[in-house]
């Protein structure tokens, strides 16, 4: 019978490939984690703990759903964000640890106040339930053009307990048309696709491969949804309400002419990598 220790040499060595892209061991602990429903101080303590035959064919069949390049977040169905474990599968696109800093940032010009706010795109809700966590008063709601998204975001609100979080499906604004939002909302937030149809072509195989192209892709230029959400954003935003949108690297030029009518106090903010990452800006 095989333990817990030889399962995860097994998988360091069924991933060796990876090297230098990601970081084995910790994959690799990660599966074997998962497989066995263990926690992370069993695995660590117990490493002798025989496994079964079957939590050895669930181990299996992960490492090679990792082999063939599907990414970790899909292969164990989850993604931390924001400190919280958000489930994920191919129908949302990957929370990534940069859109964190919308989060922070929307938070700290709230100042925890009773908002009225607005996630467009939600995907797999991450954006929405960590400001209703952070936020507990605020109104949420949180639109997407994908039915699977919002099935996604509404289960892990619910798994979550995030509070008051509307789930509304359609284009961008058209959820929130006969609501009487129309110069009420406080902050409109977005992680938008902003990826053009050229760079789609040169990311790596396993984000065309897996995660869903619409959520992702723009349009030609990948600047199309942000100058949507710029022109249609005043339309629902209170005097002094803020749109907050991520950006992609090197659009901050092309991104802050967006603002140049109806905006005041615009700025851009860089992420870890320093990186200009998020864009705000205000109604007078």
């Amino acid at each position: 019978m095989s333990t817990i220790g030889e399962l995860y040499e097994e998988g360091r060595s069924c991933l060796s490939f990876l090297e230098g892209s990601a970081d084995v061991a910790v994959e690799s602990k990660v599966l074997v984690i998962k497989a066995l429903s263990i926690s992370e101080e069993v695995f660590y303590s117990h490493p002798g703990r025989g496994v079964s035959e079957r939590e050895k064919r669930q181990f299996h069949e992960m490492v090679l759903k990792r082999q063939k390049g599907m990414p970790l977040a899909y292969v164990v169905g989850e993604k931390e964000f924001w400190s919280l474990l958000f489930q994920v599968s191919p129908r949302v696109l990957i929370p990534r640890p940069e859109t964190e800093l919308l989060v922070e940032k929307v938070v700290e010009l709230s100042g925890g106040k009773k908002e009225v706010i607005v996630d467009v795109g939600t995907g797999c809700g991450c954006i929405a339930v960590s400001l209703a966590k952070e936020i507990p008063g605020a109104r949420i709601l949180a639109t997407d053009i994908s039915d699977a998204a919002i099935k996604v975001a509404r289960s892990n609100a619910s798994r979550l307990q995030a509070g008051r979080i509307t789930f509304l499906k359609g284009d961008l604004f058209s959820p929130l048309k006969g609501l009487g939002l129309e110069g009420k909302c406080d902050f409109i937030v977005s992680n938008p696709p902003y990826v053009s149809e050229g760079q789609w072509e040169t990311l790596q195989s396993d984000i065309r491969s897996y995660e869903p192209k619409e959520a992702l892709v723009s349009g030609p230029t990948g600047l199309e949804t942000m100058e949507k959400l710029v022109s249609g954003a005043p339309e629902f935003l209170k005097p002094g309400g803020y749109l907050c949108m991520e950006m992609g690297c090197g659009q901050q030029d092309d991104v802050l002419k967006l603002f140049e009518k109806e905006w005041k106090g615009v700025e851009s903010f860089d992420d870890l990598s320093s990186i200009p990452r998020l864009i705000t800006a205000h109604l007078p």
